[in-house]
């Protein structure tokens, strides 16, 4: 009897402890799965789904496909889940899916990307930085270094963001600026960098927007040449690239702290869900410069996908 009697409380406890209806998050990002920069967001909305007790799903498209990526907003939509993530690389080709789903009475918190749109289109707040003025950072602090002429790698041509960011560093570098427009193969970035520093003596700078797909086969075309006198630096961070910039090869990473990007808005929505809390403003997750004196601190952790 007195084990029946322990086995009905403990049952009793147990139900009391787990809410009766599941809280489901559904987060929609335009990164292609084979973007290390990406898997990080992954990350942190993974762990925030643990820590929170809320059912994560992570949905992108295999490629950049706003098309494709719009059809997986609407899905969720249809879903009608408890909360939407959202990266918003194209406010036009999204716009109409982001506004069904705010019309729909879902809360939606945008990340990464859009923070210029985000709250025209419903969005409750935005988790990220500025990518104009991440790029005036790094154009500054690459024309005090002593860059004279540069070239900004973008890896994914019609995405808003990274224009954003190529627009901010020309106007903070305020010296000749071209854009090399690549794909996010790390071959051909590193031989569209190579023909690009060997047919120009005077590029001594070039920017990338992602550390993996493009910072580090830039290091690798500089080595080639044997240009050790050009600056590097890039957007986001990767194990081998922070080796670079610990190394000497390179000069800075610039950190949006991607895993928050992933980990806030999913916290933020189980917490909208249960009490019905959420800020008041948007929430900066960067930018901060990684330099040679910082890097070796977060090799390991880029390494395990945190940073």
């Amino acid at each position: 009897m007195k084990k029946l009697l322990a086995a009905v409380a403990t049952a009793a406890l147990v139900a009391a402890a787990t809410p009766v209806f599941a809280t489901d998050i559904i987060v929609v990002a335009h990164g292609q799965a084979n973007d290390p920069f990406w898997s990080v967001v992954k990350n942190g909305a993974e762990k925030a789904g643990k820590d929170t007790g809320v059912n994560v799903d992570f949905r992108s498209p295999e490629t950049f496909d706003m098309v494709a990526m719009a059809q997986l907003i609407d899905a969720a939509v249809n879903q009608d889940p408890d909360g939407i993530v959202v990266s918003i690389p194209d406010a036009d080709a999204l716009g109409p899916s982001i506004k069904r789903a705010v019309d729909a009475g879902i809360p939606v918190i945008s990340m990464n990307s859009g923070s210029d749109v985000a709250h025209k289109l419903g969005a409750k707040l935005h988790v990220g930085q500025s990518e104009f003025d991440a790029g005036k950072v790094a154009g500054q602090k690459l024309a005090e270094l002593g860059g004279k002429k540069a070239i900004c790698v973008n890896q994914e041509v019609g995405n808003v963001s990274l224009d954003l960011r190529c627009a901010g560093f020309k106007e903070g570098f305020g010296k000749e600026v071209s854009v090399l427009p690549t794909n996010n193969d790390p071959t051909e970035v590193e031989s569209k960098v190579r023909a690009a520093l060997d047919s120009d003596k005077e590029v001594n700078v070039v920017l990338g927007l992602n550390a993996s797909l493009v910072g580090e086969p830039t290091v690798k075309a500089a080595q080639a040449l044997g240009r050790d006198d050009v600056l590097i630096a890039t957007f986001d961070l990767s194990a081998g690239f922070l080796k670079d910039v610990a190394d000497g090869k390179a000069a800075f990473a610039i950190d949006q702290q991607q895993y928050l990007q992933g980990y806030l808005p999913v916290a933020f929505l189980a917490l909208n869900a249960q009490y019905g809390l959420m800020p008041g403003g948007d929430v900066p997750s960067g930018p901060n410069l990684v330099t040679k004196d910082t890097a070796a601190q977060v090799i390991d952790l880029s390494a395990k996908g945190i940073r």
